[in-house]
Formats: structure tokens, sequence, C-alpha cells
């Protein structure tokens, strides 16, 4: 649904509720300004958001660490964990 940002203002509690259905896209000056949509839309959106941000995050994270990542855990692997054989009173 399109209407224009007088519409909306106007027929705030109308407009909230066709968004409720539907995304309602908000008109200025004839072009599209603001979309106004439910609030299960809006989480649906942050959480793929959130999940797809990780994923690129992850993928960043082990391009630029990873070498350094696999050579401490081959020093691990060759010398052990430092300060493993101590223990606790």
């Amino acid at each position: 649904m399109r209407v224009t940002a007088t519409e909306a203002k106007n027929r705030f509690g109308s407009i909230c509720a066709q968004a409720k259905r539907e995304p309602v896209f908000v008109e200025k000056a004839g072009q599209i300004d603001t979309v106004i949509v439910s609030v299960e839309h809006y989480q649906a959106l942050q959480a793929n958001q959130q999940h797809a941000g990780l994923g690129a995050r992850r993928q960043a994270f082990e391009a630029e660490f990873g070498d350094w990542i696999a050579a401490q855990n081959a020093w691990v692997e060759a010398n052990g964990i430092p300060g493993d054989d101590l223990r606790p009173w």
C-alpha cells in the first residue's frame, strides 16, 4: 500500500492497522520516504540482519586472524597448555 505523508498523518490509526497486514509505503514529494511495518515484521528483519551480520563478521575475523589461530593451535598441540600441570590448593 502507498500513501502520502499527509494521508499517513490524517489516518494514522488505520495506517497502523494496515501495516499489520502489509508494509505501508509513505511518500513525500512523490518519492517513497518511509515504510511502516508491523512489529513482527520489524523483529524478523532485525533477526535476519543480525544473523547475516554475525556470519560476515565471523568470515572477516577468520580471514584476518586464521593464520595466527592456526599457529597458536599448532604450538599448543606440540607443547601442551602452559601451566596445565599446576594444581590449585
